[in-house]
């Protein structure tokens, strides 16, 4: 069964959230367009659109670490993704090096009050 990304609400794109698919940690977001959406189903790995590039790129092409799919979901508006993957290479997804883009911590009020 086809299920309709819908890509108008934001312009073309929407959401592609990758997550590690043995320990859940979320590893990167990026934007796919339709074109992205369908050469990732198609191939099963991650193609995203580089909106700086204005072109699709598939996560690793160059450095060997691609995101292989193991599973995606959308969200109950059908406006984001989810795809659960298998980094392959040398499981660096981040292009500073790490595993992950999320490294930087921010200074979040707790709820007890005041910043950490």
């Amino acid at each position: 069964m086809a299920v309709e990304i819908d890509f108008d609400k934001m312009g073309g794109l929407t959401p592609a959230i990758v997550q590690d698919a043995v320990n859940g940690e979320v590893l990167m977001l990026g934007f796919m367009n339709s074109a992205a959406y369908q050469t990732t189903l198609q191939t099963g790995y991650v193609t995203f659109f580089s909106r700086t590039r204005n072109q699709l790129w598939t996560k690793g092409e160059t450095s060997g670490n691609r995101l292989r799919v193991v599973s995606a979901t959308a969200d109950c508006d059908l406006d984001t993704i989810l795809c659960r993957v298998e980094v392959e290479g040398e499981g660096v997804v981040c292009h500073l090096g790490t595993r992950t883009c999320f490294t930087t911590a921010l200074p979040v009020a707790s709820a007890a009050g005041g910043v950490p």
